[in-house]
């Protein structure tokens, strides 16, 4: 009971200075990862407990801010100008997995290659979140920031079932089924931005049509709009498509039909959104992160940081070549890729499928790799968007993303 008593003080002391620390190098994840850590450490809140509450929370936050951060993205500029997120997914994810295959294959010459690359496609996703300064620093223009998001809020869907593929295959699955898993790969890319287009777009036009005959009001509208967004993912699931996908692209549909009318998606992303945030960042810290630090080797530590430092910005760099992107763009692209949520659930999801040889030492990859992304991501992101956003002014780059973008509405109008 005194930890929770903790917590709630905790949270309403950052929550009166949240403001002023957005544009600071103090991040919400960095708080409350660290007060998980030392509630865990002081017995204040129990480790096992915090186990059972973390992929649950984890999971419904996740799909509600993929969902209501796609519904604030302005679509029809996205249709315009969307060839910096298509080649960073479809290029720079495969990329990077492979690259990070290829190195932890050197630092772990004992595992198979098929765990190599699990370990690998799970630090693979990224969580704007994590970036938070940046994805909402008024400084970088808006087309930067909307491929951030766009390719955060895609990519862990993309990178699910090459984890599921790879969890297999270290427990030595037969090559016969090798068809099964090209078949669930493919129902998991293709229903989930299926059912997700179907239950956002029909969801967007219900609205409208409640709104235009006054059956609805801004407090009910709200509870549907989070209604959908867990239907959007369940539906997926149930049809063997991926959720998270699902949920972002409903969210995209949503968001393009209704087109601002639904005040509440906004609201609820700056105050209980934020919530959802901070709670799954506390419990990661209180129930995985002690253990997981105290079984962190140099091997583990190399791996992490080469991912964040040499394995993502090189994959981002190759998959924008041929594109507008500056150079600088491509290296500020690269570096921001926080690791965050989807980390912490793809490990969290597969450490009980394959050998425990294996699966603790990649959920301790995982939730390394998430502690130390969020320090060094959330004191980097404000001055590094300061800085980008400066530079890219003086030289002119990206200047005709400004005047083209300029009326478009924010992609996220406060931190997560």
């Amino acid at each position: 009971m005194t930890g929770f008593l903790i917590v709630c003080v905790v949270t309403v002391g950052y929550s009166m200075i949240a403001q002023r620390l957005s544009s600071s190098v103090l991040t919400a994840p960095m708080v409350f990862i660290s007060v998980g850590v030392a509630l865990s450490l002081t017995g204040l809140l129990s480790e096992h407990d915090m186990e059972v509450l973390l992929h649950p929370v984890a999971e419904v936050a996740l799909v509600i801010l993929l969902f209501l951060d796609a519904a604030q993205i302005d679509l029809v500029a996205l249709r315009k100008k969307h060839v910096w997120p298509t080649r960073m997914l479809l290029i720079g994810l495969p990329t990077s997995i492979a690259i990070g295959s290829m190195v932890g294959f050197f630092l772990f010459p004992a595992w198979p290659f098929a765990a190599v690359a699990l370990a690998a496609a799970i630090l693979a996703p990224t969580d704007a979140a994590l970036g938070q300064a940046v994805v909402t620093n008024p400084n970088v223009p808006l087309r930067p920031r909307r491929a951030l998001t766009v390719e955060s809020g895609l990519n862990d869907g993309l990178a699910l079932p090459v984890v599921l593929f790879f969890a297999s295959l270290t427990e030595a699955e037969s090559a016969a089924n090798g068809s099964e898993w090209l078949i669930f790969g493919a129902k998991q890319i293709l229903l989930g931005p299926l059912v997700g287009g179907l239950f956002g777009a029909f969801g967007g036009w219900v609205l409208l049509r409640a709104k235009a005959h006054g059956t609805t009001s801004e407090i009910y509208e709200g509870v549907g709009a989070l209604a959908l967004a867990g239907a959007a993912y369940l539906a997926a699931v149930q049809v063997g498509g991926n959720g998270f996908i699902s949920a972002f692209v409903a969210g995209l549909a949503f968001g393009g039909i209704v087109k601002g009318a639904c005040k509440f998606i906004f609201e609820f992303t700056e105050s209980e959104g934020q919530l959802l945030a901070w709670a799954a960042f506390l419990l990661l810290g209180a129930a995985l992160v002690p253990d997981a630090v105290a079984h962190l080797t140099w091997q583990m530590l190399t791996l992490i940081l080469l991912s964040l430092f040499v394995v993502r910005p090189v994959a981002i760099w190759l998959s924008l070549i041929g594109t507008d992107a500056a150079p600088i763009t491509r290296l500020f692209f690269g570096w921001f890729g926080p690791r965050g949520l989807a980390t912490a659930l793809f490990a969290l999801l597969v450490v009980d499928q394959i050998s425990h040889e294996f699966g603790e030492q990649i959920l301790h990859i995982a939730v390394n790799a998430v502690w130390i992304s969020a320090l060094l991501h959330g004191f980097s992101a404000a001055p590094a968007a300061k800085w980008y956003g400066a530079k890219t002014a003086d030289m002119g780059d990206v200047a005709e993303t400004q005047t083209v973008e300029a009326t478009a509405k924010p992609i996220i109008t406060k931190n997560k």
